[in-house]
């Protein structure tokens, strides 16, 4: 019989996970590697997470504080001080990022995209980071005025491009992205930031319209507001807790955001303990499916059954994509919402799987039992070889907020998240401990 992780694993799962952002990071400039593939560029969300990760590795022992000040400060200011403007090789315009960036020079890497989502991530680690870093000396000040100042340069109702919901991101050599923030999704946060920014602040109409885009589904016996892949459950939800805050959407529904992603946890195990296309290895300790690495594209006929294989693309639940390919890091990021399922898959990945990389970074990304993987694959199924700073980041801090809800804390004591929250019309909980006017700056 499976047992239940321990204080123990969870607090040596959380060290060697923190150890991504000491190790693959540019000092010089605090930029966190996307995925430990050769050559790979830095991802401006894993550096928003580092930066909330940091208090956590203080208040850890994993660094000490001068430690933690001096890369979130060669952060904060590597951003502000980096080029902003429509060229093709800046770092970053309007405010926003580019998602890629060169590792060393900090400019746009792959004529990738600004992205919205991503710099909401970025700007969230640098907020997280001014309300941490509270103490009365000069380095500590810097951190909360370049992460205010950061925050205030984004423009948000450019980034509308004129319509009501929020677009993916721009190039500057095609414009805007065709696809919009709509449908739920991990915009929750970018919308809360973007509602409660003083300078450039969206429309309460914004939120309104993106609600407007939700599917409310009963799944596995559970009504909840629908988004297959599990990340979607999470992300907002690793910065701000949203137990017992309500907007009008939830308040119709009698419901929260937090519960709906307890909900929604539910409904991955259960469909993996159904298994209802067949493949191996799903159960009552082995779930977890989401945005991820994969080993595809391929098709190989196994067991007489022709099975497509994916790279990376966003699988979901019930409908798909389901190629059978599992992530151990989404289970630990539900952590807060379903422990009760949570930590018994989190002991099978450690001690029956042996998913806990020697020697790097906690779990492995992603695993598949159903794939073969090649004969180099000492597992005898496919494995992910790479590590992703956007995985590791939602294991530290959900561990952490779990425990104590330091993350959480540290948000809710920052004055513009809770304009944010108050301008799309959330109410109750938490909410109703603060007056607005008396919160300290960030």
């Amino acid at each position: 019989m499976n047992t239940s992780a321990t204080q123990d694993d969870l607090a040596t799962l959380q060290r060697e996970t923190f150890d991504y952002f000491i190790h693959e990071a540019n000092p010089a400039n605090g930029l966190i590697l996307d995925k430990t593939e050769a050559n790979w560029p830095a991802s401006i969300a894993a550096t928003g997470l580092a930066l909330a990760c940091y208090p956590v590795g203080v208040e850890r022992g994993f660094m000490t504080r001068s430690a933690a000040v001096e890369r979130t400060l060669a952060t904060l200011r590597f951003f502000w001080n980096s080029p902003q403007g429509p060229e093709p090789d800046a770092t970053g315009y309007r405010g926003f990022y580019y998602h890629f960036l060169d590792m060393q020079t900090g400019r746009r890497a792959w004529q990738c995209e600004l992205s919205t989502i991503d710099s909401t991530f970025l700007l969230a680690g640098a907020l997280a980071a001014g309300q941490y870093f509270d103490a009365d000396t000069a380095a500590e000040a810097e951190i909360r005025t370049l992460a205010e100042t950061l925050y205030h340069r984004a423009d948000w109702r450019w980034a509308q491009d004129g319509g009501e919901t929020v677009t993916h991101g721009w190039t500057p050599e095609h414009g805007f992205l065709k696809y919009r923030w709509e449908g739920y999704d991990e915009a929750l946060l970018l919308y809360v930031l973007g509602l409660g920014s003083p300078t450039h602040p969206l429309p309460r109409s914004s939120y309104a319209a993106w609600t407007a885009t939700f599917r409310w589904e009963h799944c596995y016996g559970y009504d909840y507001l629908y988004a297959g892949p599990l990340f979607i459950h999470q992300l907002s939800h690793v910065w701000i807790d949203f137990r017992g805050v309500q907007d009008a959407f939830m308040r119709s529904k009698g419901s929260d955001y937090f519960e709906n992603s307890r909900r929604a946890t539910l409904v991955q195990h259960r469909y993996a303990i159904e298994n209802p296309r067949g493949f191996d290895g799903y159960g009552e300790y082995c779930w977890g499916i989401t945005a991820s690495e994969g080993p595809g594209p391929s098709t190989l006929k196994l067991n007489g059954i022709e099975r497509r294989f994916e790279d990376y693309v966003a699988r979901g639940v019930p409908y798909g994509p389901d190629d059978g390919t599992l992530a151990p890091w989404a289970v630990v990021a539900s952590l807060p919402f379903a422990a009760e399922i949570v930590r018994p898959a989190i002991s099978f990945c450690i001690h029956q799987a042996k998913l806990k990389a020697v020697k790097a970074y906690g779990f492995k990304a992603a695993f598949n039992p159903t794939h073969p993987g090649t004969s180099d694959d000492a597992f005898g199924w496919w494995v992910s070889p790479w590590h992703f700073g956007l995985n590791e980041g939602p294991v530290v801090l959900m561990i952490e907020n779990e425990a104590n809800g330091l993350l959480w804390r540290l948000m809710r004591s920052c004055r513009y998240i809770r304009s944010g929250l108050q301008r799309a019309g959330f109410e109750g909980g938490w909410l109703r401990e603060f007056d607005q006017e008396s919160a300290r700056p960030v």
